[in-house]
């Protein structure tokens, strides 16, 4: 019976559409359980989309689209890179989805029925984008810890869950499993700098906004962000919090391995594990917090403007090469670094001579000088016994890396064997052993163990490069048996017949690609810049005397419905500071649903005289910006800052 084998991702933010440094924690993740399948575990491998928070509701109002429509839509854009990836995730979650939901507001019930949950006031520091909270002495700099962006004063009702309750619990369970938190500097820093100084109780629901899963017996509030998505682990794995647990979830829960990313270690080490306990569930295995992926030395970002998606790396380079480096040349606990030079070097040294050439070269002079036909080896020489020990040695070496986490280490000893087959060509020369009748069986045996070499390496690197792997298999007519047929060196059937030789990995001229990069990155640029058309000033002066007749005021939407008979116009009441509502019609139903308006601060000019519009009465007008987009107008309602009283005269 196979041994379960659990493995997640955090699940991904659906705010915007994740770059490389994100995609990286699923390819690592891929690798990892593609590993464990094929030595022998039943993998379960769950990854996902983390779909609540004040942040979504804000970038789907900016954008005007509800959240539940941003979020199917940037869903489906991480759905579609980890596929893309070629990732072999088993489920692909969603923190709206309903199950979810329902399970969530129970947890949160049970907590609160058990004591651990209760309800006061917070005051205090909220970083938005991190949907962190924060006391004033844990700012850097007056800034969020973590991000270092700006915090936000937050003065709310809400729920609070009693951490201090079970932070001995958890520090005794940290110090009795040594390897729960990994790598060490992590562990170190979430005792020294939480666990020591002491928890602080921390808040579980929001009311300044609505986006998220409503606490059922205090529909004013919803579910902090973190409770709700770091729950995804059991929810979608079959938990039920009234105890009736599918077989999934005794099979594999705990989970063996969190993998994410190293800013989020403190949610999965501290808060994750204390909301199991409050449940009365194991806690995970082990939780790896990896390291991020720079470029030229400093953190993705847009503002820097050094963002690089994976779906564009892929175009430039393939999906395997990219897989191959972000494996590679992120170390098991320090930062990786990302130039589009390195990888050129990386595809050329690595990819395309060490490896490509090896296989090229091989199945090449099998064709050339045997037809193709492999041979029966003869009895081996000191040679030939020293590659077939690098290759007999590499798969336990790699195993040790993978138990370790040690993903490019892995990577670097199936290379080790790799180039030893290289030395083995240049130390046999086959092309001389060609030239003498007499030296054909030596040369049919010196061909044997490359391709058998050749054949350790590619089942080795399928959970790394499984599109390349497979191609090496079905050049040399290799069977792919899994680690287990790595035992033995001389597998390969004597008189099967190996395949047409095919380039894995082609060597890029570095100015040529570089020029190729710079063309198609000024491409992306333009079409994510589309052409806007504004309206020409006006050629009339208008003088200052006129201009000041006319009376912006700050107005409140208290309403907003359509006018019936008018796919155009929409009717808004309005709060304009004078106590007596005031009914404005504007033709921008095209753009705007009535709902999302309502609450909205919006600018209009007051002391217009009335006129009808389909038979009712428009007294002002709001303002607008209007500019063409691809042939197409657009309008965007003037929003202001919801500070402002109505009323408020503008000048």
């Amino acid at each position: 019976m196979k041994k379960p084998y659990y493995i997640t991702t955090a699940i991904a933010y659906t705010s915007a559409k994740p770059h490389i440094g994100n995609t990286y924690e699923i390819v690592l993740a891929d690798a990892i359980a593609r590993y464990k399948r094929q030595a022998g575990f039943d993998v379960y491998f769950q990854t996902g989309t983390d779909e609540h928070g004040q942040k979504i509701q804000q970038k789907a109002e900016a954008a005007g689209i509800t959240p539940q429509e941003y979020v199917d839509n940037v869903a489906g854009q991480i759905k579609g890179i980890w596929d893309l990836m070629n990732t072999t995730y088993d489920r692909f979650v969603r923190t709206t989805d309903p199950e979810h939901k329902s399970k969530v507001q129970k947890i949160f019930a049970r907590m609160y029925e058990k004591g651990d949950i209760y309800k006061g006031k917070y005051v205090g520091k909220y970083c938005t984008p991190c949907e962190s909270f924060w006391t004033e002495s844990q700012l850097v700099e007056g800034k969020c810890p973590d991000c270092g962006r700006e915090c936000v004063d937050a003065e709310e009702e809400a729920y609070f869950f009693k951490m201090s309750k079970y932070a001995d619990k958890l520090m005794e369970h940290i110090q009795t499993h040594p390897d729960f938190i990994q790598p060490e500097s992590r562990k170190n820093e979430m005792i020294n700098n939480f666990l020591k100084p002491g928890l602080q109780d921390l808040c579980v629901s929001r009311t300044s906004f609505t986006w998220g899963i409503p606490v059922e017996f205090d529909p004013g509030h919803v579910t902090y962000v973190w409770l709700d998505a770091l729950s995804n682990y059991i929810t979608f794995c079959g938990y039920d919090p009234d105890g009736n647990h599918d077989e999934r979830y005794k099979k594999f829960w705990p989970a063996d391995l969190h993998l994410i990313g190293k800013d989020i270690v403190r949610f999965h080490t501290i808060y994750w594990p204390i909301f199991l306990m409050s449940m009365g569930e194991e806690l995970p295995k082990q939780v790896f917090g990896h390291p991020w992926l720079l470029v030229k030395g400093d953190k993705m970002s847009k503002s820097l403007g050094n963002v690089i998606y994976a779906d564009d790396l892929v175009e430039l380079f393939g999906v395997d090469a990219v897989r191959y480096f972000v494996l590679h040349e992120i170390p098991f606990a320090a930062d990786g670094i990302m130039t589009y030079e390195l990888i050129i070097e990386r595809v050329n040294s690595e990819l395309a001579n060490i490896l490509g050439n090896l296989v090229n070269r091989t199945v090449a002079m099998s064709n050339k000088y045997f037809g193709g036909i492999i041979q029966a080896p003869n009895t081996p020489d000191a040679l030939d016994e020293e590659l077939k020990a690098v290759a007999l040695a590499m798969p336990g070496k790699v195993e040790a890396k993978m138990n370790e986490l040690k993903v490019a280490d892995a990577i670097d000893e199936i290379f080790q064997l790799l180039r030893r087959a290289n030395k083995y060509i240049d130390e046999t020369a086959p092309w001389a052993l060609a030239k003498n009748e007499e030296s054909k069986s030596r040369l049919g045996t010196v061909l044997y163990n490359l391709l058998e070499a050749i054949r350790f390496a590619a089942i080795s690197l399928k959970p790394f490069l499984p599109e390349t792997a497979d191609k090496i298999l079905a050049q040399i007519r290799g069977v792919d048996g899994g680690l287990e047929s790595l035992t033995s060196f001389g597998v390969l059937e004597p008189g099967a017949q190996v395949g047409p030789g095919e380039i894995l990995f082609a060597r890029l001229d570095p100015a040529q690609k570089l020029a190729e990069i710079d063309a198609f990155n000024e491409a992306k640029a333009k079409e994510k810049l589309p052409p806007i058309e504004i309206e020409p000033y006006a050629e009339e002066n208008v003088d200052f005397d006129t201009f000041c007749k006319s009376d912006f005021r700050a107005v409140k939407v208290k309403d907003c419905v359509p006018v019936k008979k008018s796919d155009k116009l929409l009717q808004f009441t309005l709060d304009d500071g004078t106590g007596t509502d005031r009914q404005i019609l504007s033709g921008i139903a095209k753009w705007y649903k009535p709902e999302d308006l309502i609450g909205k601060t919006l600018v209009a000019i007051t002391n217009l005289p009335p006129r009808k519009m389909m038979g009712r009465e428009s007294c002002g007008m709001l303002l607008s910006a209007v500019h063409t987009e691809k042939g197409e107008e657009k309008l965007n309602l003037i929003m202001i800052d919801d500070a402002i009283p109505a009323g408020a005269k503008l000048c």
